[in-house]
């Protein structure tokens, strides 16, 4: 697929048909947000991948009820690995890592589009509620139910005219 088309197509999916997701395409995705830039190479993330119905059912609570977590046949825990950055960059790294996890969550979200599926980014949720749902005490960044689209989206979202975003400086 063209990147253009490829973006365009992309849009927040809140509802998944009861069929799982391979083990060949979490690979893809998960290799996808591999490939994702990051400060340093550090690729300072981690990236959990929830199948566990119980710890969705967490999730949703954690996310202050966004069913459609719990009804994706798998989630995508983004996690901050701010001392593996910290060590190289210092204080400036706790940011670094912060964009290293959001732009590898973008690709895989992405290549999700690529391969048929659907995702949704979930940023509103208790930091330690999900840290509380999952093996591991990292700041969670992003969590993205994956599946496949339940129902067709349309991505018809409004958005700001680019005058009001960008400003050439020459």
């Amino acid at each position: 697929m063209n990147f253009f088309d490829l973006i365009k197509k992309r849009s927040s999916i809140r509802a998944y048909k009861e069929r799982p997701v391979s083990e060949e395409q979490v690979e893809k995705l998960l290799n996808a947000a591999n490939s994702a830039p990051s400060a340093g190479n550090l690729q300072s993330y981690k990236i959990l991948v929830i199948r566990s119905e119980e710890v969705r059912e967490k999730l949703v609570k954690a996310a202050h009820g966004q069913k459609f977590l719990s009804q994706a046949p798998v989630v995508f825990a983004f996690l901050q690995d701010k001392e593996r950055s910290r060590d190289k960059y210092g204080d400036r790294g706790e940011f670094y890592s912060l964009q290293d996890g959001t732009i590898a969550a973008t690709y895989l979200q992405l290549a999700a589009v690529e391969l048929g599926l659907g995702s949704c980014w979930i940023g509103a949720f208790d930091d330690e509620a999900v840290i509380d749902a999952l093996p591991s005490s990292k700041r969670p960044l992003a969590l993205l139910p994956v599946g496949y689209p339940a129902r067709t989206s349309r991505n018809d979202s409004v958005r700001r005219e680019l005058e009001e975003i960008a400003e050439f400086i020459e």
